[in-house]
């Protein structure tokens, strides 16, 4: 079983060759021109960016859409998190956040794995931790230098490459392998 992930992150594609392929389903790196829509909910982009990317391959495809989310500022940024960080930028997240004794932050990643011709199916990963009072760290990308993951008392920035991704909630790739093996099996018990 082949599946097409439509992505450019090198780490995105990494993690899913490593949780998908010990189960026989081969990860493709395909990068094309999909459309966002503008939604509220990332779960939203995600499916549509799947759908139609799986429409213009004619294949099978992974679509990954993330962002960090804030609870004490009503869930924001959210589905505009890369809007954000262009604009705002950490700074302004910061500065959002001053006088706010509630930091708790999460990452909410939405895989949306479309079949050829069918609705998109969503698998979730959330790593938690909290936004700093400050930027801190040199690595990464992204809010990498405000976001603290869940029991650590440095931002991911402080951590290099090769540590920083074990931070990383990998559940919504386990899932996923989850449904397809249990799709193929079913497909098996059929023929």
């Amino acid at each position: 079983m082949k599946i097409v992930y439509m992505t450019g992150n090198k780490f995105k594609l990494l993690t899913a060759k490593n949780v998908l392929e010990p189960y026989g389903i081969e990860v493709e790196n395909k990068v094309i021109d999909c459309p966002e829509i503008q939604s509220n909910h990332i779960e939203e982009v995600a499916k549509y960016s799947s759908k139609y990317a799986s429409q213009v391959l004619q294949c099978d495809t992974l679509k990954n859409d993330s962002g960090l989310v804030i609870p004490a500022l009503n869930g924001f940024p959210s589905a505009y998190s890369k809007y954000v960080e262009e604009t705002l930028t950490e700074d302004g997240i910061i500065k959002l956040m001053d006088g706010i004794e509630d930091r708790r932050a999460y990452f909410l990643e939405v895989l949306a794995y479309t079949e050829y011709n069918q609705e998109p199916v969503v698998f979730v990963s959330k790593t938690n931790g909290t936004i700093a009072k400050e930027k801190c760290g040199e690595n990464g990308w992204g809010y990498d230098r405000i976001f603290i993951p869940e029991g650590e008392e440095k931002t991911l920035a402080c951590f290099p490459d090769d540590e920083r991704w074990k931070f990383w909630d990998e559940s919504g790739y386990a899932k996923l392998a989850n449904y397809l093996k249990e799709k193929k099996e079913a497909t098996e018990k059929k023929i």
